[in-house]
């Protein structure tokens, strides 16, 4: 029998992110000069944000390569940042090996057919409620949310939540 996202919460203590589609809607700007740019949602970077404080390893694998996209994540306190990156397993395999990271313990939110190899391996695969039905069909967890629209910030939540970590790291900076 399965589990259930809600069993294997607990287990997690690495977010793998994908980008386009997931932190973004997966539309692109193109402006005149031929840069294309991306909108983050805000609740997001603070859900990332806060799983860094809470001693979470967060990893981004992203065929992007929009330089903007690092400085931002960098700026939230994401280190390990893979751009440019076609074939996910390569830097993926190089992420849990560096850090030695059971794939167990790792939920991988991705919305398109290249992220369905890594999201095979991990211990929670999840997804935003408007991934491709490829993707869906592999998601132990789909959010509510759309990607760029607070999926990232759901599943973190939820994550922390589980573990009690959510409302610990408020109430230790706002008593």
């Amino acid at each position: 029998m399965e589990k259930s996202y809600k069993e294997i919460m607990p287990q997690i203590t690495t977010f793998i992110f994908d980008v386009d589609g997931v932190l973004t809607n997966g539309e692109v700007t193109i402006t005149t000069n031929g840069e294309l740019a991306r909108k983050m949602h805000t609740k997001d970077g603070f859900a990332l944000k806060t799983a860094i404080l809470e001693g979470y390893n967060v990893c981004i694998i992203s065929g992007g390569t929009n330089e903007g996209v690092r400085i931002r994540l960098h700026g939230l306190g994401i280190n390990d940042i893979y751009l440019g990156t076609h074939e996910k397993m390569i830097q993926f395999k190089e992420y849990i090996t560096t850090y030695n990271i059971n794939p167990k313990h790792i939920l991988y939110m991705g919305d398109d057919i290249p992220d369905y190899p890594v999201m095979k391996k991990v211990g929670l695969p999840s997804c935003p409620k408007d991934a491709v039905p490829e993707i869906q069909a592999i998601s132990t967890y789909v959010s509510q949310k759309k990607g760029g629209k607070g999926c990232v910030r759901d599943v973190i939540e939820q994550v922390l939540k589980v573990q009690g970590k959510w409302h610990k790291h408020f109430d230790a900076k706002y008593d």
